[in-house]
């Protein structure tokens, strides 16, 4: 692997503004990986997990004028969407070290001897234990929140798990800065800095996720690049888990009342989340199902007029334009196809938001309009119109997994009265991992609740990368049987000398 130099570069012009790294060679992968496993025993302390996690926090808030400007140049995302999820990470990172604190997430289950149960029970205990090394693959489009310092980074520490992080390269520089921010707070607490690895290029991303050191990855980013990565992780020698996040249509239906009851409001709606971020967003709402009629004329007439009205953004990078350029030109020129606004490109280096409209009845089987159903990264959105709810089900039948789906409701449909509500809620869970009423799914929040994953290719797994229960990707259980005592670690004394919440003997403790 021939080392080359990593630039940062600036999307508003494409031109290269400084030399931040070179990209990592295989001996550089391993030397990073062996520094992260050999920290691996400083994390063993709980209360010095939570620490290093809050000082992260706090380092990361201190700052923020220098990280923010750094990625701005990087990402040209502004200061006031960047301030935000910067703030949003460090929240995050906070919440983790609570759920450090609590204890809950290593699932401590004590078992005594019954020798009446049948078969006998021998005396058994149960907790987590972390994986090891963690390979992140860092996201484009939130240089903080799903990068270096982000969900996956965070909730592998949590669990005790150090990490190597390969850097996107549409934000190099920042993810530098961040990395040394993350290594003083662990320094700050006597944890080696290799706690927290960074490697550039896409050479080094394979070398990471063959690594035999290497015990699970995470990873936010296209379906085609995921997948890659995930067949890796599948045919080494010793395969291991890859929670990937790699792609999703976000699919909403309007249904006919709701539609004649508030299109004007659904219309504005729909063009501010599917144009946030300049449409870069993972949950942006790329397929809406609308009726035909008056309702569904509204709705369309007031999406033209709010889409109609915002302003060419930039994109993170000019491949992603050029992609967005040609990918809407595609679907625009199918057959049916109309475009109320046309998205496309805005100037030399920006994009233009706009959305295309089709009958529901082409989506309903196989061919050309397939293309649709596909996802398309930038501020364009596909509006089916259908005549009735059969081509709903016949839509919805076609999808393919998604973060989120949602329904926009009458009154009456969400207070239950028609049983419409319901009936349509039953259809769209089987295809998200979050359902949404009369909201937008822009807008990830971190909270114990949270789900933020969902059916292939949605995620490659069944688990969250964002609230609390993202920590259990990178813990394995395991139990101890007839142990004495001295030789159990000690979350599973019988005293619970350290206050954690368990179940014994089926009962649950706090």
């Amino acid at each position: 692997m021939a080392a080359a130099p990593v630039w940062s570069v600036d999307p508003r012009t494409g031109k290269r503004r400084e030399r931040v790294a070179v990209e990592a060679t295989a001996e550089e992968v391993d030397r990073a990986v062996r520094a992260a496993r050999d920290a691996a025993p400083a994390l063993a302390d709980r209360a010095v997990r939570a620490a290093f996690l809050r000082t992260a926090a706090d380092l990361l808030q201190e700052a923020k004028d220098q990280l923010v400007a750094a990625a701005d140049a990087e990402t040209a995302l502004g200061p006031v969407r960047l301030t935000g999820e910067l703030a949003r990470t460090c929240y995050q990172l906070r919440a983790f070290a609570d759920t450090v604190d609590e204890g809950a997430f290593l699932g401590v289950v004590i078992d005594h001897p019954d020798v009446s149960a049948t078969p006998p029970v021998p005396d058994l205990r149960r907790y987590k234990i972390p994986l090891g090394v963690i390979a992140v693959y860092a996201a484009s489009n939130f240089p903080f929140a799903f990068s270096v310092p982000g969900g996956d980074t965070a909730s592998a520490l949590a669990a005790g798990c150090p990490v190597v992080v390969k850097a996107h390269p549409d934000h190099p520089g920042t993810s530098e800065l961040v990395a040394s921010v993350l290594r003083r707070a662990a320094a700050a607490h006597g944890i080696p800095e290799g706690v927290l690895g960074l490697v550039h290029g896409f050479e080094a991303g394979v070398e990471l996720v063959k690594h035999p050191l290497v015990a699970g990855a995470g990873f936010t980013g296209s379906i085609r690049g995921g997948r890659a990565l995930f067949d890796a992780a599948a045919a080494r020698p010793v395969p291991i888990p890859f929670h990937g996040e790699l792609g999703s249509l976000n699919p909403v239906v309007v249904t006919e009342a709701a539609a004649a009851e508030r299109a004007e409001q659904i219309g504005t709606g729909l063009a501010g989340s599917m144009t946030l971020g300049v449409g870069q967003f993972c949950v942006k709402p790329g397929l809406v199902l609308a009726p035909e009629g008056a309702g569904g004329d509204r709705l369309v007439k007031s999406l033209t007029e709010a889409v109609g009205a915002t302003e060419a953004g930039v994109l993170l990078d000019h491949r992603m334009r050029d992609n967005f350029v040609a990918g809407v030109r595609e679907r625009a020129a199918l057959p049916d196809v109309e475009a109320p606004v046309t998205p496309g490109a805005g100037g030399e280096h920006t994009v233009s938001a706009g959305f295309l409209t089709v009958p529901a009845a082409r989506l309903a089987g196989e061919g050309a309009h397939d293309l649709l159903l596909e996802e398309c990264f930038g501020p364009v959105t596909v509006v089916a119109r259908y005549t009735d709810d059969a081509e709903i089900t016949a839509v919805l039948s076609r999808l393919p997994g998604n973060l989120t789906a949602t329904v926009q409701l009458s009154a009456d449909e969400a207070a239950g009265v028609s049983g419409r509500g319901a009936a349509l809620l039953a259809e769209v869970t089987p295809l998200a991992g979050r359902v949404l009423v009369d909201g937008w799914p822009t807008g990830v929040a971190v909270a114990p609740a949270q789900h933020h994953g969902g059916p292939y290719p949605a995620t490659t797994s069944t688990s969250t990368s964002v609230g609390g229960t993202a920590i259990e990707r990178w813990l394995r259980p395991v139990a101890y049987q007839n142990t004495p005592e001295p030789l159990l670690p000690p979350e599973l004394h019988n005293a619970n000398p350290l206050g954690l919440p368990r179940r014994v003997d089926g009962r649950l403790e706090h």
